[in-house]
């Protein structure tokens, strides 16, 4: 172990208490005030403009993200270009809130004048009360701390968490009173994994498969066949066109094991009965979960209780859904 582990580890643990302390003063400040600027945004007809300087400009394009992704439509604007240009993105109906520790930056005290003149309503996240910001916006939203976590008290560490805090309470309360869900949620994250989980379908997967199948009468040749040449590990087995019951190659083995003539079997003195099934509409991830519950690879797929095909573990696990 390294000299100095143990004084890291103290540094580290150190950091971490000192913002879990200073975000517990925060339920103080969700007050009138807050209710107000939350009220504000959700009737707004326009979109809400966050903008800020330094570190500030960081976590306003990450509160930025968070309220598009959850149905509040936002864009970020940094205080610096505002006054050379980019003020044109702010629309009449649009919300602007205006981040800063000091709330006297001479970007937001330059910038504030001119936002309230176009007729837009401010809402100022700031950590100082008593400044130019927070006395001058229509609504304030207090982030105050007692101290940074910075042993020099100068790198802005407790002071953004509590601005960054904020924002995804702002978030989530607006995502809440629209009534947003998780469908809405994947409309707005149709790619990567976190994507597939809330809208790919069983049938997504299940109709790339081939559909193995045998009747109830099936000799054991033909069930080997017909497992060993559509690559899924089982067969559904059909009687009179109606799922019957299902052979997994485990189900092979075990009867190879207990069984001194099985050449005489047929499928139906084989299979499964009643075997684990998901409609094709459901989602993929529900698929996963009937396996991981039952302890199985493979799931019968049935479109209006009838049998449509098959959907694998590894159809799963190439998705990215594990």
């Amino acid at each position: 172990m390294l000299p100095y582990s143990d004084n890291i580890r103290k540094y580290a643990k150190d950091t971490i208490q000192s913002e879990i302390d200073a975000m517990q003063k925060m339920h103080d400040f969700v007050d009138e005030a807050f209710v107000e600027a939350v009220t504000l945004m959700h009737k707004a007809k326009g979109r809400i403009v966050i903008t800020g300087i330094g570190k500030s400009a960081i976590i306003a394009q990450k509160i930025v993200a968070t309220m598009n992704s959850t149905g509040t439509p936002a864009l970020f604007m940094h205080a610096a270009d505002a006054i050379h240009g980019d003020l044109g993105m702010i629309q009449p109906d649009d919300v602007v809130i205006l981040i800063s520790k000091s709330g006297e930056s001479p970007e937001i005290k330059a910038l504030l004048p001119f936002i309230k003149n176009f007729g837009n309503k401010v809402i100022a996240i700031c950590g100082n009360s008593h400044s130019y910001l927070a006395l001058n916006a229509d609504h304030f939203i207090n982030t105050t701390v007692d101290s940074e976590a910075c042993p020099n008290n100068l790198a802005p560490t407790t002071s953004t968490t509590a601005q960054l805090v904020m924002g995804d309470a702002l978030a989530v309360s607006l995502l809440q009173l629209k009534g947003f869900t998780d469908r809405d949620f994947a409309r707005f994250h149709p790619g990567g994994n976190l994507g597939k989980r809330l809208y790919l379908k069983v049938q997504d997967l299940s109709s790339k498969n081939a559909q193995p199948q045998v009747t109830t009468t099936a000799s054991l040749r033909e069930i080997i066949i017909e497992i060993s040449g559509k690559y899924l590990g089982a067969t559904a087995v059909l009687e009179y066109g109606k799922l019957y019951g299902i052979i997994t190659d485990g189900d092979l083995r075990r009867m190879l094991e207990t069984n001194s003539n099985p050449s005489s079997l047929k499928a139906k003195d084989i299979c499964s009965k009643n075997p684990k099934s998901i409609e094709a509409t459901e989602l993929a991830v529900q698929a996963l979960e009937l396996m991981r519950e039952n302890d199985i690879t493979q799931l019968i797929v049935t479109e209006n209780n009838s049998y449509a095909g098959m959907i694998h573990l590894h159809d799963l696990v190439r998705e990215g859904l594990i």
